[in-house]
């Protein structure tokens, strides 16, 4: 028996959920959004970039209350060895804009946020709760949900999936399998906390201005990984990631590479002081555009980390995420306007959207990145890191050897390297994946 009818159930109250809730329930439509944790962000301690423009599409006026960290004005971007770093950064006056592109924030107090305008909207938001089974009928379409509350089934025309990387309610479906190990990143991350006006010395900063580090090399171990470091107001999020299966097959504590990276020379004064308050674990999907799972079905989407809408070129995950449940909203919302059923060719309209959007064009130009990164990872993260390393210190040290001398040592290492790991091939396919 079905107690309430729903125009639209939303699982998850993440960044996709709350944006598919967002859009429905402003433009009219009856929404249930049912959130696993004790509250919206409640499972998700850590901090994170957020992309504005993205946002802006769902909330435009989102500045005035929205709980921001700092917007970034600089980007640097390390290579790493065991004790020094090779890097490039950018820092821009542009970034000090008026409308700020980029901000740093944390996701347990953003997403309460996000939850709360999803409730002023008009949507009705259930926390605590745990959906148990996709509900169907005879000709096999979903319908509604079962969830771990007393009493029976919650009907809708639409159920969407907002549910996680690795959500088990769309896999226990049959909707989408369960994603391989070397799709899948498990991030580690801390919480460091310092005086405010610290932050802003270490890093040269003024006011709200922000800074973000991304790191690469022998941090990760010879697995594909990276170490990042945000600033926040009176934290610092730092962490390092690397591919679940390569953390299966090295036998890689998290923890132990974490410690690792906070205790790099180059690292280690940048939280010195610090009071660490907060650890967390997420996953993040990796698989790139050829990990994209089914996307639409007979009364159902999937959006988000669950569709493995995550761009780990770019490290970009949060717009993908926003940008993927707004698309999937307007296009329920044009068929529920049209009085079209919910069926399977009718929501392809979701995918013909996201399809002619920036998430998949993104996707699928570097579709085969991925891969070669993760194929060939003890070069990319252990020996050219290893090699720009020594070519650096070799170039800059003075100590009476001629320089001819200094040049045939780095070229013989790098003539080395080529014959020995394929540094030519790597860089032929490197710059094929990238065009």
């Amino acid at each position: 028996m079905i107690e309430e009818e729903f125009d639209a159930i939303v699982i998850g109250a993440g960044m996709s959920g709350n944006a598919a809730a967002y859009t429905m329930a402003s433009h009219g439509l009856k929404v249930l959004q049912l959130e696993r944790g004790e509250y919206p962000g409640s499972k998700n301690v850590q901090g994170a970039i957020m992309y504005a423009n993205m946002l802006e599409k769902i909330i435009p006026d989102f500045r005035d209350d929205a709980p921001l960290e700092r917007h970034l004005v600089e980007q640097r971007l390390w290579v790493m060895d065991d004790t020094s770093h090779t890097g490039i950064h950018h820092r821009s006056d542009h970034f000090n804009e008026a409308k700020p592109n980029r901000y740093t924030i944390i996701r347990a107090q953003f997403d309460k946020w996000f939850s709360r305008k999803v409730r002023e909207a008009g949507a009705t938001v259930l926390c605590e709760t745990t959906v148990t089974e996709l509900v169907r009928d005879g000709r096999d379409r979903v319908i509604g949900v079962r969830t771990d509350r007393s009493g029976g089934i919650i009907g809708a025309d639409v159920v969407v999936l907002a549910e996680g990387v690795c959500g088990l309610l769309g896999t226990r479906a049959g909707l989408r399998s369960m994603p391989k190990p070397e799709t899948v990143a498990l991030a580690v991350k801390e919480m460091h906390f310092l005086p405010e006006e610290v932050i802003e010395q270490r890093f040269g900063l003024n006011g709200d201005e922000g800074c973000v580090i991304e790191a690469v090399g022998t941090i990760s171990h010879g697995m594909a990984g990276l170490g990042f470091l945000y600033t926040n107001k009176e934290s610092i999020s730092l962490g390092v990631g690397c591919l679940v299966s390569d953390f299966a097959a090295a036998m890689e504590s998290p923890y132990a590479l974490l410690d690792a990276f906070k205790n790099h020379p180059s690292i280690r004064p940048l939280i010195a002081g610090s009071e660490v308050k907060e650890y967390a674990a997420h996953l993040i999907p990796e698989g790139g555009y050829k990990a994209i799972p089914q996307l639409f079905g007979d009364g159902w989407v999937v959006v988000g980390d669950a569709a493995q809408l995550n761009n780990a070129i770019h490290r970009e995950g949060s717009n993908l995420a926003m940008t993927s449940g707004r698309i999937a909203a307007e296009a329920i919302v044009q068929l529920k306007r049209r009085s079209h059923p919910m069926t399977k060719r009718n929501l392809s309209l979701y995918k013909i959207m996201l399809d002619n959007s920036f998430v998949v064009k993104d996707l699928r130009k570097y579709k085969d990145m991925p891969a070669l990164l993760h194929t060939n990872s003890c070069n990319f993260f252990t020996t050219y890191p290893q090699l720009l390393s020594k070519a650096a210190q070799n170039f800059l040290r003075v100590d009476g050897t001629p320089k001819i001398d200094k040049e045939k040592a780095t070229t013989a290492a790098f003539v080395k390297a080529r014959s020995r790991w394929g540094l030519v091939s790597d860089a032929v396919r490197l710059a094929c994946a990238w065009r």
